[in-house]
């Protein structure tokens, strides 16, 4: 009994040398749990885990630091009266404000003046202002004037005096006082389209880009003489638009005003001088509502109308048309602008991003750009990018020639005239229709309708509008 004992005995012995020196097991601490885990595992475990468990704590610490840069921008409501259009809303948030990153734009577009001077007047008077920056015509400015909505931005134009926007817009966006309420931002504008074939037969010493009307009327003669055609063309239809060249050009360029001058001698000599061109003037011209079809036709070779309304000349015929300034009366090269300004919102929760937004918009890139997208024009005489269709770099070059001409002048859009403006256009209308369709005396049309406008003018309380002089208040009259 002693001896199996002995044997199983040392058989077990055997066993657990052959195991503690067995090479296998070793590596595996698993296989030995029953003695060593009760005590090992429990302290290796919360120690070795745990610690390692920590050691991702300083990653947290450093992303962060990484955060403040890329924190969102401070958002900006920049309220406008242009781009009523839903595809250059688009245009405008997608591709002209894309690359803007001083603050986050809420680009908000009112249909109408109504509601627009609503939200401004409405955030004034309980002092919750969101707006930021304000887009509009020239003439929506005095509105915002009188309602104490717009700061001084005199010391953001000394900083944009280097921008080369054209020192007569910049007069403007002061509205006739010693600061800046607003800073020029894009135009519309008229111009004249003349077909390459008429450059021939401009007059001895003419230099097109620097016309007279009595050079345009001589122009006209000499085209007359060769070809046997009426080649000037006029956009005097029912819908054409020559009452605003009657506005914004003859007028002006020979009376310096428009409604203070109406009935004057220069104005008998501006009259006179019109029918002159009038003479070489395509007898279609009544009929044309827009001067594009025409000149596309070859009726007309010359033409004076509104940048959109000749663009397709420009665009199916690139290699056929020029463009090139209004031509000039005594008193100067007056054109008249479709001015619009942006200005920034009296208290406006983020001046910072609302000047920031004011010089991205006025740099050559953004007013390329503009022209491009949604075919408003630049207000910068030079620095202007080239990348633009072929047509639109046509019409640019015409309107830039304009704008920086040594006499130019500009004439604005009339303004304070309500739902009277029909009636104000009218009387120019009946003007033209009296003294060049029908022949009547010059000096009496002009009485008579003269009389007409005082009484439009009074009854309205409208004050003058460049070029005509400041009235102070008082309702313009003719003199």
């Amino acid at each position: 009994m002693n001896k199996r004992i002995f044997i199983v005995a040392s058989l077990a012995m055997l066993l657990v040398i052959i195991a503690a020196c067995a090479p296998a097991p070793t590596p595996a601490p698993t296989a030995a749990p029953p003695t060593i885990a009760p005590k090992v595992e429990p302290t290796k475990a919360p120690v070795v885990e745990p610690t390692k468990a920590p050691a991702p704590t300083p990653a947290p610490t450093t992303a962060p630091t990484a955060v403040p840069p890329t924190a969102a921008p401070q958002a900006l409501l920049f309220s406008s009266t242009q781009f009523s259009p839903v595809e250059e809303q688009e245009k405008m948030r997608s591709v002209i404000l894309k690359d803007f990153k001083a603050a986050k734009v809420d680009f908000v577009v009112d249909p109408s003046e109504a509601p627009f001077m609503d939200r401004i007047i409405a955030e004034q008077k309980t002092g919750k202002i969101t707006v930021g920056v304000i887009g509009a015509l020239h003439g929506t400015f005095p509105n915002l004037i009188q309602a104490n909505a717009l700061e001084d931005l005199t010391a953001l134009a000394a900083k944009l005096k280097d921008r080369a926007i054209v020192k007569e817009f910049m007069t403007l966006g002061k509205m006739g006082t010693d600061k800046q309420y607003y800073i020029p931002w894009m135009q519309a504008t008229y111009i004249m389209v003349y077909n390459k074939k008429a450059v021939q037969y401009l007059p001895a010493g003419a230099n097109v880009d620097a016309l007279t009307y009595a050079q345009l009327a001589e122009w006209g003669k000499n085209i007359t003489a060769a070809t046997k055609e009426k080649k000037i063309g006029m956009p005097a239809g029912p819908t054409g638009l020559m009452h605003r060249l009657t506005q914004g050009y003859l007028y002006p360029s020979y009376t310096g005003g428009l409604v203070t001058t109406y009935k004057s001698d220069d104005a008998v000599k501006m009259w006179t001088d019109f029918k002159a061109i009038w003479e070489y003037t395509n007898p279609q011209s009544t009929t044309y509502n827009s001067m594009q079809d025409p000149l596309l036709s070859e009726e007309v070779w010359v033409a004076i109308d509104h940048t959109a309304r000749v663009v397709n000349a420009f665009k199916n015929k690139p290699n056929d048309f020029l463009a090139a300034p209004a031509p000039a009366g005594p008193k100067g090269r007056y054109y008249m602008s479709v001015l619009a300004g942006l200005g920034i919102m009296k208290g406006t929760p983020n001046k910072a991003g609302a000047e920031a937004l004011i010089d991205y918009l006025t740099q050559p890139a953004q007013q390329a750009a503009t022209t491009r997208e949604v075919n408003f024009y630049p207000v910068l005489e030079t620095g202007l990018p080239t990348d633009v269709p072929a047509h639109v770099k046509l019409e640019l070059d015409g309107v830039v020639k304009q704008s920086k001409a040594a006499d130019a002048k500009v004439a604005l859009l009339p303004i304070g005239l309500g739902g009277k403006a029909g009636d104000f256009n009218k009387i120019q209308q009946d003007t033209l229709t009296r003294i060049v369709l029908k022949g009547e005396d010059i000096k009496k049309v002009l009485d008579e309708e003269g009389a007409k406008l005082n009484a439009l003018m009074t009854e309205l309380k409208a004050p003058c509008w460049s070029p005509d002089p400041d009235s102070a208040g008082k309702p313009c009259q003719v003199k």
